[in-house]
């Protein structure tokens, strides 16, 4: 019998963060994955440089890639350097491989990646999200409610 999987993922160092990914979609289901790195990306991951801010995932001939996040060369890489844009495979179990190209195909869905992470373990592990854009008056929504949670906050703040 399979090990259930946590709740939560077990994040230890947070490396990349794509914050206005919250903001352009809705977070359908979320999965954990880790990532084929060569020797050199680990270390500049480990220096805590990274950007996943325009990057986006895509399933192509059964496997899963995370397209266009940028991990700078590692400074003392020289000629074993890699290169900083390139495709990455994400690794995760076939039945999760499969679901997530049904959702792509049929729904109308997108991959996004939302953090780029370091687990307990010390392996590097990307939080993969099935997602739906927002049109721009949800976005409007969005903006309208996180602004009436910061004035209802402050207003209790003042009334203490």
């Amino acid at each position: 019998m399979a090990r259930p999987k946590p709740a939560t993922f077990d994040k230890q160092k947070t490396v990349a963060e794509n914050r206005r990914a919250r903001f352009d979609y809705y977070i359908e289901d979320k999965f954990e994955a880790g990532i084929a790195l060569q020797g050199t990306e680990v270390k500049s991951l480990r220096a805590g440089e990274a950007s996943i801010a325009e990057s986006y995932a895509e399933v192509r001939d059964g496997q899963v890639w995370l397209v266009n996040a940028n991990i700078p060369e590692f400074s003392h890489g020289n000629r074993f350097n890699h290169e900083p844009r390139r495709p990455r495979k994400l690794l995760l179990h076939a039945r999760e491989i499969e679901k997530l190209f049904g959702a792509v195909e049929r729904k109308g869905m997108t991959l996004v990646p939302l953090s780029v992470y370091f687990n307990a373990t010390g392996r590097a592990k990307v939080e993969l999200a099935l997602a739906k854009g927002k049109q721009a008056q949800d976005k409007r929504q969005t903006i309208k409610d996180r602004d009436w949670k910061r004035d209802k906050a402050r207003l209790l703040r003042e009334n203490r």
